[in-house]
């Protein structure tokens, strides 16, 4: 699968998810957030922008339950908790957030 975007075509696997990392830009999120039907603020550009510094240290997107704990050690308990990423990303947080992100589909409990 893929989409186009200003003349250039981005490979996307069957779920959404970008295939190549390196394709990644905030055009690109913004494009894929309209497609999920997320109106990206600055609170979502937060949980993104954790996501992608989240990943370059670890090689691997983070299941919900560490996104949550993570998330709650660098900013808070207001903003370390289910219902506020759920609030932001409610098609689940873990997923919806990482293909906006353009990561790959996390494993294990999202």
């Amino acid at each position: 699968m893929s989409f186009e975007l200003n003349g250039k075509v981005y490979e996307t696997d069957d779920d959404g998810y970008l295939v190549n990392l390196d394709d990644w830009n905030e055009e690109v999120a913004g494009y894929i957030a309209q497609q999920e039907g997320v109106d990206m603020t600055e609170a979502h550009w937060e949980v993104v922008n954790f996501l992608r510094d989240y990943y370059q240290e670890y090689k691997i997107a983070p299941m919900i339950k560490i996104l949550i704990k993570e998330m709650k050690k660098m900013f808070g308990p207001e903003k370390g908790s289910n219902a506020y990423l759920y609030q932001l990303y409610p098609a689940g947080p873990a997923l919806q957030a990482c293909k906006i992100a353009g990561l790959p589909k996390p494993t294990g409990c999202v």
